[in-house]
């Protein structure tokens, strides 16, 4: 039980340490990117790289999510795991070339942004080679962070290097997509490890068909609002619109990618939980995860909104003033969307039950689109951000009705009112002190943060949270 409580920690370490990584890249290069490119280049980046993630979309047609499961379920059987591994492969050529040829066809027929949708296609080489799922499946998070790593900290510098104008738009592409595909290659040589020159006659490709096409549709309409926000704001509004939006998606899922560091890790450890019919563990892992991820999410969503004003004036420059109001309307998302990981990403799909999980994010696809259209007609980038909260109340929502029977949700939540009410103190706090003081440079910044979390930190130390508090003592008695 040690053992496999120490693995699953190493791996949230990684992976958490990684999205951290990830967390301060963009803090390095958006203030500059966004001043050299301004307001209409980081908009037709944003457009055009919605168009093709459509594509991306068709071509891994269920195979990340779906594959990262499958191996998670067969990895104590070598001969069954390579076979697996050499399936799912070529079922990814496959799909990935076809959307290649779709995507190569769409360029042909549009009139605007050729150059640079051709650019952003390198996405879909880059897919069709990825293997991460198959090492995530492994729970083997190491190998991906530091590859990962290595190849973010050399697209960084090239931007600084070759990135110099306006005009460098579509290098600034080039090095995003490029350094994606890098990353993937990587990847390939640590397969010999696991993966053995295969049978082609005991490949059985038509058994992946039927369950990958259900994955598909759950990620179907999860796409649909991430992207159709800015290809509908592009399209409704203009390029600008779309970037605005953008920029405040990247700085949200930026945060997110912290809060949901867990639902990465804990997948194939709960499905392989599941695998072996140890439900206490399967549980377990979701009560920890969820109070984990929301004495993460409050906080940060509530400092997002507070510091929002000054962020953006220090980070986007001048032309991006709309992304401080997106900012507030969409930190809200970081709690919607850290418990729909929780009880999505960590129970729903490993536990084998992809209907409900299905039919949430459908159902959340539906609504954005529906409201999307008077509410950008209406209130432009803050009426797409608001159809994107309200869809995300409504996927959460809906898993959390479906899950209430099969798990102690009420245990679960019991004490969100103390985390809740911490960050709202909190946040607050922060908002008083960036209206009251004049703060424009990087260290007030960083000062008020430090300030923010200091007031989180003893605010939730006078309430006093003891599911939390029970986690952390049963974690210390471990490590003793």
């Amino acid at each position: 039980m040690r053992w496999i409580v120490t693995k699953v920690v190493k791996n949230l370490l990684w992976n958490m340490g990684y999205q951290v990584f990830i967390l301060l890249l963009p803090i390095v290069t958006i203030p500059y990117v966004s001043r050299v490119l301004g307001p209409t280049g980081i908009g037709i980046n944003a457009f055009t790289n919605s168009i093709v993630q459509y594509f991306v979309l068709f071509g891994t047609l269920g195979l990340t999510m779906y594959g990262n499961r499958e191996v998670a379920y067969q990895r104590d059987n070598p001969k069954k795991l390579s076979n697996l591994f050499w399936e799912l492969t070529i079922l990814r050529l496959g799909t990935t070339g076809i959307a290649t040829l779709l995507y190569l066809g769409f360029i042909l027929l549009s009139g605007q942004y050729q150059t640079f949708y051709l650019i952003q296609g390198l996405l879909l080489i880059a897919t069709a080679v990825d293997v991460s799922w198959f090492f995530q499946g492994l729970e083997e998070f190491r190998i991906t962070v530091l590859r990962n790593t290595l190849v973010k900290i050399i697209s960084l510098i090239l931007i600084f290097m070759l990135v110099r104008t306006r005009y460098d738009l579509w290098l600034y592409i080039l090095i995003l997509t490029g350094s994606q595909l890098l990353g993937n290659l990587t990847l390939v040589p640590y397969l010999r490890h696991y993966v053995v020159p295969p049978h082609w006659s005991d490949l059985k490709l038509s058994n992946h068909l039927a369950p990958t096409i259900q994955m598909f549709v759950p990620q179907i309409a999860t796409q649909v609002y991430l992207q159709v926000n800015k290809t509908m704001l592009g399209a409704f509004v203009g390029v600008q619109a779309s970037g605005f939006y953008d920029n405040s998606d990247k700085i949200v899922k930026i945060l997110l990618a912290v809060v949901t560091a867990t639902g990465t890790v804990l997948l194939p450890h709960t499905a392989h939980s599941f695998a072996q019919g140890k439900h206490d563990e399967v549980e377990g892992s979701l009560n920890a995860s969820m109070h984990f991820i929301l004495v993460i999410a409050f906080p940060m969503a509530a400092g997002l909104a507070g510091v929002a004003p000054i962020f953006t004036q220090i980070f986007f420059g001048k032309g991006f003033d709309p992304v401080s109001n997106l900012l507030v309307i969409e930190s809200t998302v970081i709690v919607l969307i850290g418990v729909s990981n929780a009880t999505g990403v960590q129970f729903l799909l490993p536990t084998n039950q992809l209907a409900p999980f299905t039919t949430s994010v459908i159902l959340g696809a539906l609504a954005n689109m529906i409201l999307n259209v008077p509410f950008i007609l209406l209130w432009k980038s803050d009426g797409a951000m608001v159809a994107t909260v309200l869809s995300e109340l409504l996927v959460t929502s809906y898993q959390l009705v479906k899950v209430k029977d099969q798990v102690r949700v009420r245990f679960v939540f019991r004490e969100v009112w103390k985390y809740f009410l911490a960050s709202l103190i909190m946040g607050v706090s922060v908002r008083v002190c960036v209206s009251i003081l004049d703060l424009s440079s990087l260290m007030a910044l960083v000062g008020v943060i430090v300030y923010g979390a200091l007031i989180y930190t003893i605010a939730l130390l006078l309430l006093r949270p003891k599911v939390l508090l029970k986690m952390l003592s049963s974690f210390r008695k471990l490590y003793r």
